[in-house]
């Protein structure tokens, strides 16, 4: 492959040792409990709670992945699997979102992701991943009923940074090494008039733990040009 041109927590969660709430400055979580974001539009909600979660001054999110956590529904059968931890927050219209996701690899299939749900049957993920062929990858899975699943671009080393557009019914994923110059990956539909959320995830499939850090969050309402994603 060519090299790239370079969360309010349920309150039965609270009291889980599991959640590191103790290591987290004040201004990470609201007046509600609830975890908080410079620049992203609350309230941001667990949809399955990860083994460990910790923002530094509203402006770094770190997740840990418990083990053989993942979120697919294979095209070659056997029953899906949702039970990956994500933060979701409900986005304007039209926006787009990125972050420097980097990623603690450890096993096969391990990632850290930008989200997009509508629905359990119908949702899309944008990875920093661990592939099969044992090296870090650009991966975007698109989920209608089954997913696909796209290897695109090798990256050297465990960052990078990853963006999703929404303009209208299109939707974009673009990765950039440096946060200025960005490759579109691909782009693609959900649908129309969507009860659409949007957020970041850790997953390990077949691994013990995975250690998502998301740093540079950026969260713009409006995209000028969908195809820079600005």
């Amino acid at each position: 492959m060519p090299s790239l041109s370079r969360l309010a927590l349920a309150l039965s969660f609270l009291a889980l040792p599991v959640l590191t709430l103790t290591a987290q400055t004040q201004d990470s979580v609201n007046k509600n409990g609830a975890p908080s974001l410079d620049g992203v539009p609350g309230p941001l909600t667990w949809q399955h709670a990860p083994a460990q979660w910790k923002i530094d001054n509203g402006k770094t999110l770190s997740i840990t992945a418990d083990k053989q956590t993942d979120w697919y529904s294979s095209a070659m059968g056997g029953a899906p699997s949702d039970n990956s931890a994500r933060l979701l927050f409900k986005p304007t219209a039209d926006f787009a979102l990125s972050a420097k996701v980097n990623v603690d690899f450890h096993s096969q299939w391990d990632a850290g992701v930008l989200v997009l749900y509508v629905n359990d049957e119908v949702w899309a993920k944008f990875c920093l991943e661990m592939t099969i062929e044992k090296h870090p990858a650009i991966v975007s899975v698109v989920t209608r009923g089954l997913s696909d699943d796209a290897n695109s671009i090798a990256i050297n080393g465990s960052s990078v940074y990853l963006k999703i557009a929404k303009v209208g019914h299109a939707i974009y994923f673009f990765a950039s090494e440096d946060g200025k110059n960005w490759s579109i990956i691909r782009i693609f539909s959900l649908g129309d008039k969507l009860d659409l959320r949007a957020g970041f995830s850790s997953q390990a499939p077949v691994g013990d733990r995975c250690t998502t850090t998301f740093t540079e969050i950026d969260y713009r309402p409006n995209i000028k040009d969908p195809w820079s994603g600005k």
